[in-house]
């Protein structure tokens, strides 16, 4: 009888510094979301790739829907050729959707398929992939795609943790991998930093979602041009300090220093801040909390900190009163 492998993973939201992380050596705080994709893996004579976001399956002639899928399955085969394992071809079915009612929930998706593709591929082959040789080859598809995020979403998915994130030159390593064999860009200083956080503040995290979906890659080609350095500069500070005031327990450093991340980007460019996150963050006043909108803004997610159960409870109850649904909700500490 054939053996099935199971795999899972999950998705990410911004906490604050994104934006900024597109530029190497900027810091960004990133909390994985565990609502689960799936993939099953098994022996086949011949590849078959198949995923419910689409209604038919194909193998590994190229094709465009499939093209992320396809170009993972490729590059890891490249890996283990290269570590001397005889390929094998395999069916490989992908189920979840981070959507609802047809929309798509910006939690990363398309971070997740690659990653989950990944261990799917090391579960069936059995070997043993690391957090951060997982984030390495995620990053790796992305940047020979010309992906233009910062990589933080792979990172996070990776690693299942809520991280610090400082960015890496990606143009640096673009070129590294356009004139050297894998291996060699695998094992380089890439100059990227991951920290999980250990979370000591008493809050809890919620996730509202406006119901409107945004397009990350279209929102980043917007917003860039207006990136400066005062922006970059002020919001490595207040990064530091979230980052700071989740590990000492200073909910005021917390509560200051989202809120001005929140400034920032609404300052950044008007796209940000869609009608409807505005209602989200401003649905924190009177309330012993703080929100601001997550990821590349423009409609999505926002992401709420609150300190206390009757604030979660009254922001939950605000936030769906302005038809924004609570997708995720979790005591950090």
């Amino acid at each position: 009888m054939t053996k099935t492998y199971h795999v899972t993973t999950g998705g990410k939201l911004y906490l604050a510094g994104e934006y900024a992380v597109l530029t190497p050596g900027q810091t960004a705080l990133i909390k994985y979301i565990p609502i689960l994709m799936e993939a099953t893996i098994q022996a086949n004579p011949d590849y078959q790739l198949s995923s419910d976001l689409f209604d038919y399956s194909v193998d590994l002639y190229p094709d465009k829907q499939y093209a992320l899928i396809q170009e993972t399955v490729s590059i890891v085969n490249d890996y283990l050729v290269k570590l001397g394992h005889t390929l094998s071809p395999f069916r490989l079915r992908i189920s979840g959707k981070f959507e609802k009612n047809g929309k798509k929930i910006g939690i990363g998706s398309s971070g997740s398929v690659i990653i989950l593709t990944i261990k799917a591929m090391a579960e069936f082959y059995k070997i043993h992939l690391s957090a951060d040789l997982l984030f390495r080859l995620a990053s790796y598809v992305l940047l020979k795609r010309g992906d233009n995020g910062s990589m933080g979403d792979l990172a996070c998915i990776a690693y299942e943790d809520f991280i610090a994130f400082t960015s890496f030159n990606r143009q640096k390593i673009r070129k590294l991998i356009a004139e050297n064999e894998l291996l060699t860009v695998l094992t380089a200083d890439w100059g990227y930093q991951i920290r999980p956080i250990k979370v000591t503040l008493p809050c809890e995290f919620l996730v509202g979602w406006t119901g409107t979906p945004a397009i990350s890659k279209d929102m980043i080609e917007l917003v860039q041009a207006s990136i400066s350095s005062d922006f970059l500069e002020q919001t490595q500070i207040v990064v530091e300090q979230i980052e700071q005031g989740l590990k000492k327990a200073d909910q005021e450093l917390v509560s200051v220093g989202l809120k001005r991340a929140g400034q920032l980007l609404e300052k950044l460019h008007p796209a940000i801040y869609s009608k409807t996150l505005q209602e989200l963050v401003g649905a924190t006043k009177n309330f012993t909390a703080v929100a601001k909108s997550s990821g590349a803004g423009g409609g999505d997610c926002g992401v709420a900190l609150t300190f206390d159960t009757k604030s979660s409870c009254c922001l939950i109850e605000k936030w769906q009163q302005a038809g924004i649904e609570l997708l995720w909700q979790e005591v950090l500490a």
